[in-house]
């Protein structure tokens, strides 16, 4: 039996509250009428309705307000909202869907042949993203158990190549080897990476803070990444500050954010061009150190207008077709670690040429 949907009616008038709801009688929705927008802000959590009628004109909080606060929350966006007014025009239309963000538009006195078609547009609407976020869902979990199970090959992998490097004496095959040791353990590193944000999106991820030395951090990176340097003829260099910088951080976390920062920069980075991470450090008053590291790159750069959405996971693919390079998931996971630290990364040009990647913590 499918379940009825549950549809909010929200007016200053009660008699609008009923008329309106006599209109939907007989449609089989489960229909809670509410006073005003101050009591649908407080009971919107407890009731999570799949539609909501939402008078414009009311008191305290108008339609306006509260249809801009629930489509700027990502709990509540998702609902669809229908605005009902007796003003005209194209001025409030534009301020009710495109600033407010409602998604229909109501003129009183309203029509109940009218009401009833845009409630089930709505409703239709809303079934389908909802059998899409179950799809997204299930896609994202077979992702993860893919990745899952890519562990362990991998691993395999580094341990024989760690073995054979024990036993081979040629310089050449060496060299070979060590690339694939490298190729192996980045595949290793990105692999992580996955498992890492499905943990963070899932809430699951557990920050585990200790005193750190951030000059050692990326002094350990360097050891692996100059080797990939200069294997692309890229000369790699840093700037670190005298005293090295001790921070509260999740060391493992960090020491990613660096790995994955440095892996970018040098993957976009051509042949004959310098990558360069610094590191500087100001005290405030109470002696707490406020962390700002760069890696400067001289690439192709990144496009002002996508900027901003290089670190977002869902923008990723979008932005790949356009051509964007320096993009893919190892951003996405700097930002939510970042974030996670109560961070800010952001990226911007490098004059002439290439991008700065900024993490400030």
């Amino acid at each position: 039996m499918t379940p009825r949907r549950k549809i909010l009616i929200v007016d200053d008038e009660r008699s609008m509250r009923l008329q309106l709801e006599s209109m939907l009688i007989g449609e089989n929705y489960d229909i809670t009428l509410l006073s005003d927008g101050k009591e649908l802000l407080d009971k919107l959590p407890e009731l999570m309705p799949d539609l909501i009628i939402l008078d414009l004109m009311m008191p305290q909080i108008d339609g306006f307000e509260v249809c801009r606060r629930l489509k700027n929350n990502s709990k509540f966006q998702h609902i669809p909202i229908i605005l009902v007014t007796v003003l005209k025009g194209s001025t409030t239309l534009t301020r009710g869907i495109v600033e407010a963000g409602a998604d229909d538009f109501l003129q009183k006195p309203v029509s109940k042949l009218e009401l009833r078609a845009r409630v089930r547009s709505m409703l239709r609407i809303k079934s389908q993203y909802e059998e899409l976020q179950r799809t997204m869902r299930m896609r994202e979990e077979l992702s993860n158990m893919i990745v899952h199970d890519m562990s362990s090959p991998i691993i395999s992998v580094l341990l024989h190549a760690t073995l054979m490097a024990e036993k081979i004496t040629d310089p050449e095959l060496h060299n070979h080897l060590e690339m694939i040791q490298m190729a192996a353990d980045r595949l290793d590193s990105f692999v992580n990476d996955m498992l890492m944000l499905a943990k963070m999106e899932e809430s699951k991820l557990y920050l585990n803070p200790s005193v750190t030395d951030i000059n050692q951090l990326v002094l350990d990176a360097e050891k692996h990444f100059s080797i990939i340097a200069q294997s692309k003829g890229i000369e790699l260099k840093l700037a670190l500050p005298t005293k090295p910088p001790e921070m509260p951080v999740d060391r493992n976390l960090f020491r990613r954010v660096i790995g994955n920062l440095l892996a970018n920069a040098l993957q976009y980075s051509p042949s004959g061009t310098t990558v360069t991470l610094s590191l500087s450090v100001r005290y405030t008053n109470d002696n707490k150190p406020h962390l700002r590291m760069q890696v400067i790159d001289q690439g192709m750069g990144i496009p002002e207008e996508y900027r901003n959405k290089v670190f977002e996971k869902f923008e990723v693919v979008d932005l790949k077709k356009k051509g964007v390079s320096q993009i893919g998931l190892g951003l996405t996971f700097c930002k939510m670690a970042v974030d996670a630290h109560g961070g800010n990364i952001f990226v911007k040009p490098n004059q002439p040429q290439g991008s700065i990647f900024v993490v400030e913590i």
